[in-house]
């Protein structure tokens, strides 16, 4: 028997997004039909970063009194058949992003 080809994905970093922001993002995906199954999004909350600085020390990226949070990442997946359906979202998914001003770091999609 024949195993069933891999998933693809497309993953996105997000950088600087705080956990309120992510889960607002996380919520718009959840009830927006584009994501809807075959698709699947996985999901990486930010998590505030361990950091061996001393407290006098700056930590880049954060407030004042919060600390800094490591980046943040969706990831649409998706069979080799649904791969129109996923660009779709990946489109949708860009709009929801700059609806909360979430900056892309990087994208990334499989080979053709």
């Amino acid at each position: 028997m024949i195993p069933p080809p891999a998933p693809d994905g497309i993953r996105f970093a997000l950088e600087g997004i705080d956990e309120i922001t992510f889960a607002r993002v996380l919520r718009d995906l959840m009830k927006d039909p584009a994501f809807a199954r075959p698709l699947q999004v996985q999901a990486e909350p930010p998590r505030p970063q361990r950091s061996r600085l001393q407290p006098s020390e700056h930590v880049t990226g954060a407030a004042p009194g919060r600390a800094a949070l490591t980046r943040a990442a969706l990831t649409l997946v998706f069979g080799p058949e649904d791969r129109q359906a996923a660009l779709s979202a990946m489109q949708r998914l860009k709009t929801i992003l700059l609806r909360y001003g979430v900056q892309i770091d990087s994208v990334w999609t499989p080979e053709e």
